[in-house]
């Protein structure tokens, strides 16, 4: 079971299952566990091969036993998210544990992800059970239906689930009507039915002000 102690610290509850978390993420734990480093962090050859092509260092390890342990990534803070049958899309990097029973994967994400500097792949997590993202400050999950399409700044966007599809838009930013842009600018799309997650901060790219 996963539940919060404060924003910032995940504890997860086991009875002698496990939880997959970004390594190095634990900072205590009581009971009895066993711990195994995994490689990639995509399920088999092909989440390991594409994430060593694209530079995407994500490296993740598996917990087992009985007890609690308790997960925190920098001081950031920490948002839960349930899947029903569903799939996240999350950026690596925001990634902070699954249910071990969630399969984690990768998928293309083309032009968004060049933009980014986090490679041509983000990360997956479809299944039943429970994930934790990370956000730098408390993140904000955002409607998209048919009729109200969402635009989000790259370096803001974190993840997301439902029946969404994204697309990329250049020449335009959020800081171009402040005066502030430098470089090239990109905006990401999404259309359809789902929630999108943002952070109230922008991590760096590698394609201009974005």
């Amino acid at each position: 079971m996963f539940r919060l102690q404060g924003s910032k610290v995940l504890a997860v509850d086991m009875t002698g299952d496990a939880v997959k978390a970004k390594n190095g993420s634990m900072v205590a734990y009581d009971g009895q566990m066993a711990f195994k480093k995994l490689s990639g962090g995509g399920e088999g050859i092909r989440g390991m091969v594409t994430r060593r092509l694209t530079g995407e260092q994500m490296t993740v390890m598996e917990v087992r036993g009985q007890g609690t342990c308790w997960f925190a990534d920098r001081a950031s803070e920490i948002n839960l998210v349930s899947l029903q049958g569903d799939t996240l899309f999350v950026e690596s990097s925001n990634l902070l544990a699954t249910d071990a029973g969630l399969r984690t994967g990768t998928s293309f994400t083309g032009l968004r992800g060049a933009s980014q500097g986090n490679g041509l792949f983000t990360t997956t997590v479809e299944g039943h059970g429970q994930a934790a993202i990370t956000s730098d400050g408390p993140a904000v999950v955002l409607r998209v239906s048919p009729q109200y399409p969402l635009t989000v700044d790259p370096g803001a966007y974190i993840a997301h689930q439902g029946n969404v599809r994204q697309s990329f838009q250049s020449g335009v930013t959020f800081r171009t009507f402040l005066g502030e842009g430098g470089g090239e600018a990109f905006q990401i799309r999404f259309e359809g039915d789902g929630l999108v997650y943002v952070q109230p901060s922008e991590r760096n790219t590698i394609a201009g002000d974005v």
